[in-house]
């Protein structure tokens, strides 16, 4: 029954077709959607307990935005969009991290775990999305991103495929050059992991159990 419930609380969220990829507009009416708060300068509103039921205020210092972008710095070998994707990855690894050792979500397990939902540790596809996309804003708003926008998350989903295709959510970069669209997936795997880094419209074919490597 608990597995029942969770898909179809999914199904609500996503849709009950393969869904929104071309979701145009701000990020911020991501948070609208999931009755959340965009982030405000350094602080975020991290989602947790699934489909963002809990959100909790997290206020990053100035020690920790100069020592991520030390990070980005130190990771990045050239001057090029690639190579500020590999950056990023880095610093969204290093954001979960220190985020998840104030709330708690250091715990989180990766993936579906149908017995997450309601645990304050645990995030699902929205919460991860939601929060990703915080962590990019906060980066574009301290200069960090110069080859990508921050844009708003989409869904990607079949149902009638079964449960490998219910939605699944994910935070999105656009190339300021190309305009081509990035999914940052940072669901997949475990949290200080980083997260997968890849075309939009790559990531938009895959099923659950697609795991590409996390961007090293």
């Amino acid at each position: 029954m608990r597995a029942l419930s969770m898909a179809l609380a999914f199904a609500m969220l996503g849709g009950l077709s393969a869904c929104t990829f071309d979701r145009e507009g701000s990020p911020d009416l991501h948070f609208a959607d999931f009755k959340s708060e965009p982030p405000r300068k350094n602080s975020v509103w991290l989602c947790h307990a699934y489909g963002c039921q809990q959100k909790t205020k997290v206020t990053f210092g100035a020690r920790q935005i100069n020592e991520i972008a030390a990070l980005m710095a130190k990771t990045k070998k050239a001057d090029t969009p690639q190579e500020e994707r590999r950056a990023i990855a880095y610093a969204i690894a290093y954001m979960y991290v220190w985020t998840g050792n104030v709330v708690g979500t250091i715990k989180d397990r990766p993936g579906m775990d149908y017995d997450g939902s309601g645990d304050p540790t645990q995030m699902d596809c929205v919460d991860h999305s939601t929060n990703t996309t915080s962590f990019l804003l906060v980066l574009q708003y301290h200069g960090l991103l110069k080859h990508h926008t921050v844009g708003r998350p989409f869904a990607r989903g079949d149902t009638l495929k079964g449960l490998n295709r219910w939605p699944h959510w994910t935070a999105i970069l656009t190339q300021n050059d190309t305009r081509s669209r990035w999914a940052v997936d940072s669901w997949v795997y475990a949290i200080g992991e980083n997260p997968i880094v890849i075309e939009a419209d790559t990531w938009y074919n895959l099923g659950l159990d697609d795991k590409p490597k996390p961007l090293t």
